[in-house]
């Protein structure tokens, strides 16, 4: 196949300048795979904006088209499990980093990173999910499977206005739980009473008590999604035998905090990974988007842009100022 397409290209040269630029490709520059797949859409997260920021840390070999998310429909396949016109997912393995993403109107993967798209989602609705949706349901699967309910009191979601924070934020109000919300965005106080927090605690505030040993009892369970000094003052507050989830580092990779919460609080800390989660718990979160977890109100959450809107997308994400989803429209792309 000759099929040329439009993708998203990061180059890095030598003094360390970087270009992304929207290129005609061909399936010839894709890597072999077993199946390749037609994007419809794919999502920007920050996993994305660091590989389109020549980030060696995520992308190793440039030039490179990133986008962990991708949805569309399955071209060939080396495989008997997906057939020709399969509307299908792939997110997360190594997709985006360094093998070409979903930044692109075609990608080559292995079979076992595909899955089928459960038929009660859209494609579309599966991207304002993405990867991100995916991981704030995987934290609301762990508070779950460790005991939360809604009479354990109030849930605390850090970096609230993010991808994952957002979505984790609008999927327990779904649940019936009281969310607390923290940001260092002011300005987006509407947005997150608006998507379902019952409390929006501005970052700076949320940070005094950070240098004490313990905080007072405040919350019954948290999603943390920034690491850093917000995780472990979160984890000075939860209360007795509640459940800190953690998924993200923007803030920081290092987790400075004493042993008082674990040993005199019995708090639990989990941490989450959706990158490599096996497959079967992959197909488990998702049938629950598609079916009793199927929130309201993703258009509040997310907006679409083209592949050449994009950058302005990465760039706004990279200085901190992004809030919601961003889903990519791939599909004029071929």
């Amino acid at each position: 196949m000759t099929q040329t397409f439009q993708a998203l290209v990061v180059s890095v040269a030598e003094n360390g300048d970087i270009r992304r630029v929207v290129q005609t490709r061909t399936l010839a520059d894709l890597p072999a795979g077993e199946v390749i797949i037609a994007v419809d859409y794919s999502s920007l997260n920050y996993k994305d904006a660091l590989s389109a920021n020549g980030n060696h840390g995520v992308t190793r070999r440039y030039p490179h088209t990133p986008g962990i998310d991708a949805v569309g429909r399955v071209v060939s396949s080396g495989v008997d499990v997906f057939q020709a016109g399969d509307q299908v997912l792939c997110m997360g393995y190594d997709l985006g980093m360094n093998t070409a993403g979903g930044f692109g109107g075609y990608i080559s993967v292995p079979a076992d990173w595909v899955m089928m798209l459960p038929s009660s989602i859209s494609p579309v609705e599966a991207m304002q999910i993405g990867t991100a949706g995916f991981t704030a349901a995987q934290c609301v699967d762990r508070l779950l499977g460790l005991g939360l309910n809604r009479d354990s009191g109030p849930v605390l979601v850090t970096g609230a206005t993010g991808g994952v924070g957002s979505l984790a934020v609008r999927l327990l109000s779904f649940l019936g739980f009281e969310v607390v919300a923290v940001t260092g965005k002011a300005e987006q106080r509407v947005f997150l009473e608006d998507i379902g927090a019952t409390q929006v605690l501005e970052r700076k505030k949320f940070l005094r008590g950070r240098n004490k040993m313990l905080l007072r009892e405040r919350w019954a369970a948290v999603v943390d999604t920034v690491g850093g000094d917000i995780l472990a003052t979160a984890i000075k507050a939860t209360r007795y035998n509640g459940v800190v989830t953690c998924c993200g580092n923007a803030a920081s990779a290092e987790l400075s905090v004493n042993v008082y919460p674990f040993i005199l609080r019995g708090v639990t800390l989990a941490g989450i990974d959706s990158a490599v989660c096996p497959m079967a718990q992959r197909k488990r979160i998702w049938e629950k988007l598609a079916s009793v977890w199927r929130f309201p109100g993703l258009d509040k959450v997310s907006r679409t842009v083209t592949l050449e809107r994009l950058e302005e997308e990465i760039i706004r994400m990279l200085a901190g100022k992004a809030h919601g989803r961003v889903v990519v429209d791939l599909r004029g792309e071929k």
